[in-house]
C-alpha cells in the first residue's frame, strides 16, 4: 500500500511537469514501473487513481482515465504472462493505451465530452508515441534495476512475484535505442521551459531518435558478427 501510495504521488506530480506537448509520457513510465513491482490490477488502481485526481484537481479530460488504465492492466498481465520478461511489459502498455486506450477515447471524448472533429484514429498517433517514449525511459529504468539485482529484491519484498530477465544482446541493443526517448524528452522540456521556438530543437530532438536508434542496430550487428566469428 505504501508502494502503491507513492507510485500514485508521484504520477500526479510529474505527469503535468515532465511532459511533451500532445503526449503524457511519465504517465506511461508509472505504469509500467507499477505493473512490474505490484501487478496488473495494483496497476489497474494506480492508474485509476492518478486519473481521477488528475481530472477532479488538474480539470484534465476524461483521456486522463482512457489514456492509461487499459495500458497499465495490459502491462501487468504480459509481464506476468511471459515471466517476467520487461519488454513485455512495455509492449503491453503500447497495445493498451496506444491501441485500445485510444480508441475508446473517441467516443468517450466526442460524445460524453461533446468535443467535435474527432475520428476513431485521432488520439492514435498521440498515444502511441507517448506510450513508446514513456515505455522507452521505463524499460531502461528497469532494465538497470535487473542487471544489479534490486529489481528481484523488491519484487520480493513486496511479495509480488519476482523474476529473472537476464540481459542479452538484444536488451543491450533496446536499451541504448530507448536513450534516445530520454533525450528527446529532456531537449522538449528544456524547450518548452525556457520557450526555446526554434525549430532546430525539434530537429535536435528527433535526431536523438535517430541516433540512438542506428547506434543500437550497430551495437546489435557487430555483436552477433563477433559471435559468428567466435564460432
Amino acid at each position: 500500500m505504501v508502494m502503491l501510495s507513492m507510485l500514485i504521488a508521484l504520477g500526479v506530480v510529474i505527469s503535468p511537469i515532465l511532459r511533451v506537448e500532445g503526449m503524457c509520457p511519465m504517465a506511461h513510465f508509472i505504469n509500467i514501473v507499477c505493473s512490474v513491482l505490484l501487478g496488473p490490477w495494483y496497476s489497474l488502481l494506480c492508474a485509476t487513481l492518478i486519473g481521477i485526481i488528475r481530472m477532479l484537481l488538474m480539470g484534465i479530460p476524461p483521456l486522463a482515465l482512457t489514456g492509461a488504465i487499459f495500458g497499465a492492466f495490459l502491462s501487468g498481465v504480459f509481464y506476468r504472462a511471459s515471466k517476467g520478461k520487461i519488454i513485455c511489459a512495455v509492449l503491453g502498455e503500447v497495445i493498451g493505451t496506444g491501441i485500445i486506450g485510444a480508441l475508446v477515447s473517441y467516443p468517450v471524448m466526442t460524445y460524453l465530452w461533446g468535443k467535435e472533429g474527432l475520428s476513431w484514429l485521432f488520439y492514435v498517433p498521440s498515444f502511441t508515441c507517448g506510450t513508446l517514449i514513456g515505455g522507452s525511459i521505463a524499460y531502461v529504468f528497469l532494465r538497470k534495476l535487473t542487471d544489479n539485482g534490486m529489481l528481484t529484491k523488491i519484487q520480493t519484498m513486496l511479495n509480488s512475484g519476482s523474476y529473472t530477465d537476464k540481459s542479452s544482446v538484444l536488451s543491450n541493443a533496446l536499451t541504448i535505442a530507448a536513450l534516445g526517448a530520454i533525450c528527446f524528452v529532456g531537449i522538449e522540456i528544456l524547450a518548452d521551459l525556457f520557450e526555446l521556438t526554434s525549430s532546430i530543437w525539434s530537429y535536435l530532438s528527433y535526431s536523438a531518435l535517430a541516433f540512438f536508434a542506428v547506434a543500437a542496430v550497430l551495437y546489435f550487428l557487430f555483436k552477433k558478427v563477433k559471435k559468428a566469428d567466435k564460432t
